[in-house]
């Protein structure tokens, strides 16, 4: 491909446009079922191929992804790949090495805007990059080869863009989105913002209508209606009443794949989840049982309020499955 000006990337179609892909990743089909409505005439592709290539993945994911672009380079495929997802926002640098421009965070604005952009300078037939500059929330390598990374773009409203479209159902209903809790293993408020943002009700009950079981995305499902750092039960109430309105649904609440964080259940909260909900289990974050490590990654709650988040679970005969992370790097034998 000539990076210079595109020229080197045909134009199959005889549009004028390049044709958009997304790289199917079974493991990713989250982030494409959130992108899909604003790139209705994106396609899916399970190989590089000519026009602009879209990946999302996971830094476990990486060197694979970074083979298959080398090889494509190596093959003649002519593609203009950009990337996002959690590894290549955490590590733009590190992406620009093979990919020609990373989308960092939400990409519901960013990707959209990118994209036009690059069609609009081949149309051109100019430099792919040109005014890329002028996007906010992407990184990419200017023509000496410096790392360009533009001004954070604002988090986005949720209810301004759909859960999914209806023909690419692939994931749950994502609710929330932000973390306002600063735990050094997780980059969900690098991705989303430390400030939690809600998807209305309303919203939530329209989407609610392609399922039968109704599972949630969200950093703390208890957190619903709230800043997250406190619980807000009437608004977790108000949501689930008005799921339970629905026909033949059944409601699983703070399970896979979201989780509760153990001060956040109370009993008031598992009151309403015992009144609502299908769940006969509670998917709680303890991260670890040792106060020292807790309080070194930032995780902002007590060991103690794990056991007590357990003792009511067990109470209402609900069980608690409780997440750990092991071999922390803080972490001692005694630790452990």
């Amino acid at each position: 491909m000539n990076r210079k000006n595109g020229k080197g990337i045909p134009d199959l179609n005889n549009s004028g446009r390049l044709p958009v892909h997304f790289r199917y990743f079974k493991k990713n089909t989250y982030s494409y079922s959130a992108l899909i409505p604003v790139l209705p005439n994106v396609d899916f592709v399970k190989s590089p191929a000519p026009g602009i290539m879209i990946y999302s993945f996971f830094t476990n994911q990486k060197e694979i992804v970074f083979e298959e672009i080398v090889n494509a380079h190596a093959s003649g495929i002519s593609s203009f790949f950009i990337a996002g997802g959690p590894h290549p926002s955490g590590a733009p640098a590190d992406t620009l090495n093979f990919f020609d421009a990373v989308v960092i965070g939400e990409g519901e604005e960013t990707l959209p805007e990118l994209i036009s952009q690059i069609q609009n300078n081949y149309r051109n037939g100019i430099d792919l990059k040109s005014g890329f500059e002028k996007i906010t929330g992407i990184a990419f390598k200017d023509n000496s080869g410096a790392v360009i990374v533009t001004p954070k773009r604002s988090p986005v409203t949720l209810d301004s863009y759909p859960c999914f479209s209806p023909n690419n159902i692939w994931r749950p209903l994502e609710i929330s989105r932000g973390c306002p809790h600063r735990c050094k293993f997780c980059q969900t408020p690098q991705l989303f913002g430390h400030k939690m943002r809600h998807r209305s009700v309303s919203e939530i009950v329209k989407y609610a209508a392609y399922y039968d079981d109704l599972r949630f995305i969200s950093s703390n499902a208890f957190a619903y209606g709230s800043g997250g750092v406190s619980p807000k039960p009437e608004k977790v109430k108000e949501l689930l009443s008005a799921l339970s309105k629905l026909e033949n649904k059944r409601i699983f609440f703070g399970t896979f794949p979201s989780e509760v964080r153990p001060e956040f259940v109370t009993e008031e909260m598992i009151d309403i989840v015992k009144t609502y909900c299908a769940n006969v289990s509670l998917s709680i974050g303890a991260q670890s049982g040792s106060d020292a490590v807790l309080n070194e990654i930032g995780r902002g709650h007590t060991a103690e309020d794990v056991y007590a988040a357990a003792e009511l679970c067990f109470a209402n005969d609900i069980v608690p499955i409780v997440d750990f992370i092991v071999g922390l790097p803080s972490e001692l034998e005694e630790d452990q």
